[in-house]
């Protein structure tokens, strides 16, 4: 039985990790500030896992916090692209010195491996597509260049302290447990919530910018992949997690329409700074160095989601 660290164990994938490691009986340890995590998404395993509230930007926290760890899933960061754009020093703090402090403890306490969460926004809105690992990054926003250079650190722990990093670049994850109350949350999490209670959601843009949306159970079993995938195959190395499919915002409108039986239109309103047109992962260097294939499909993730929020708005209203 190995002992997991997860950082930002109270955010949407944090908890997704922990809730699929404790249902294969391993041992869970956690940390969170709640700057952004939810206590309510811990509230079912609270009593199975070795929680601390802490902040990643804390090292003598953290250097406890790895003390004993086997994996590093360093999940924390502030994850908004319009938030960073507002606060780019805060951003930094959170999502590149709290990345540094986890580095150097995770080092010190002599880890096995820490499994970083990365950002396509790293690829910026070069027309290429698909964005594959090999490409030259062009960051956009200040949470793109954050997530970028905290990529950058965990391939020089590599190098220079021989730490086994392994960074996964995420394409828009969505599922269960996305908060959909936040300015910044994902945009299915908002328009899913918001369609079932009937309110007419907002779509930034004209709606035919296209992302690679990705299901919470693909990417939680790539973060346990590239745990135990081969060092020589992986370590310091970067991989895209996606299902290599893109699909447009006014198409997942129309899919949305029928899975919560909204009848009204969205209401378009202005590009957000930073955001990015289109979005398309090569999904093959994952495939071969990391056995990852997506195993829940665009349709049938959108479905678990809302009949999800459908139950917990049933359970709120009993």
């Amino acid at each position: 039985m190995a002992v997991y660290l997860i950082t930002g164990i109270g955010g949407f994938i944090g908890s997704s990790l922990a809730h699929e490691l404790l249902r294969r009986g391993q041992q869970v340890r956690g940390v969170d500030n709640f700057s952004t995590g939810r206590r309510e998404n811990l509230a079912q395993i609270l009593n199975q896992i070795d929680f601390r509230e802490a902040d990643i930007l804390d090292l003598d926290a953290m250097k406890l916090a790895c003390d004993g760890a086997d994996y590093v899933l360093h999940q924390a960061a502030i994850p908004s692209v319009p938030k960073s754009v507002l606060d780019p020093v805060g951003s930094n703090r959170a999502n590149v010195d709290g990345t540094v402090n986890v580095l150097v403890a995770a080092r010190d306490a002599k880890v096995k491996r820490v499994i970083y969460a990365a950002s396509s926004s790293a690829y910026g809105d070069t027309p290429t597509l698909p964005k594959h690992e090999r490409m030259t990054p062009d960051p956009i926003s200040p949470y793109a260049v954050a997530k970028l250079a905290s990529e950058r650190y965990m391939i020089s722990f590599y190098r220079c302290y021989g730490l086994e990093t392994v960074a996964l670049r995420y394409f828009n994850i969505f599922g269960p447990r996305q908060d959909p109350s936040s300015p910044y949350s994902g945009v299915l999490a908002k328009f899913i919530t918001q369609m079932l209670s009937g309110q007419q959601p907002t779509m930034f843009g004209d709606g035919e910018q296209s992302r690679d949306f990705t299901y919470i159970d693909n990417a939680v079993e790539a973060n346990l992949l590239a745990c135990t995938a081969p060092a020589a195959q992986v370590a310091g190395k970067v991989f895209n997690v996606a299902t290599g499919r893109r699909i447009t915002l006014n198409q997942t409108f129309k899919l949305l329409q029928k899975l919560t039986s909204y009848s009204g239109s969205p209401v378009y309103a202005a590009e957000r700074g930073g955001d990015i047109k289109h979005s398309l992962a090569d999904i093959s260097h994952a495939e071969q160095h990391l056995g990852y294939k997506p195993e829940v499909d665009f349709e049938e993730g959108l479905r678990r989601t809302v009949d999800w929020y459908r139950s917990q708005s049933k359970a709120a209203g009993a």
